[in-house]
């Protein structure tokens, strides 16, 4: 057996070494989550604050919005709620954003502050929004879970 094989083999290895190897190359092959979030979040609120209604494509039937405590469940219900919200023009201002692995599947929790304008308000409005998001299964994800509530103060 040639000598450079032997010592780079699996087999030779000490098990602390071989561990590492094995989880960075695990690492490798997951997804960025810090960058699904940045890339969700920038896709989320530029969707948002130009047609509400296409949010649709990122909810599903389990899918779950509490909007200031109210709670609706279910992609017709979600894009109903945000849709006959009471203002015309909206846009959003993203200050900070954290993101976390948060289940085994590959689910990511995204959490957003940030300020937003509505219609001609010239005083801007703090909020936090809180994401579950899930892998779909077909290499994207949906919101599974989703927590919007302004911050008075």
């Amino acid at each position: 057996m040639d000598d450079a094989y032997e010592a780079f083999s699996p087999l030779l290895l000490p098990s602390a070494l071989f561990a590492a190897h094995q989880e960075q190359l695990a690492n490798e092959r997951k997804p960025d989550f810090q960058n699904i979030a940045q890339q969700f979040t920038q896709f989320y609120y530029t969707t948002f604050d130009e047609n509400r209604s296409n949010l649709a494509a990122l909810y599903r039937d389990q899918s779950m919005l509490t909007f200031e405590s109210n709670a609706v469940q279910g992609t017709s219900g979600i894009v109903e709620k945000l849709v006959s919200l009471p203002f015309q023009k909206i846009k959003h201002q993203v200050a900070t954003l954290d993101a976390q692995p948060s289940s085994e599947q590959g689910g990511i929790l995204v959490m957003v502050t940030g300020a937003l304008l509505v219609d001609e308000e010239e005083r801007p409005m703090n909020y936090t929004q809180v994401f579950q998001l899930q892998p779909d299964g077909a290499g994207s994800y949906f919101v599974f879970n989703d927590i919007f509530k302004l911050i008075y103060g």
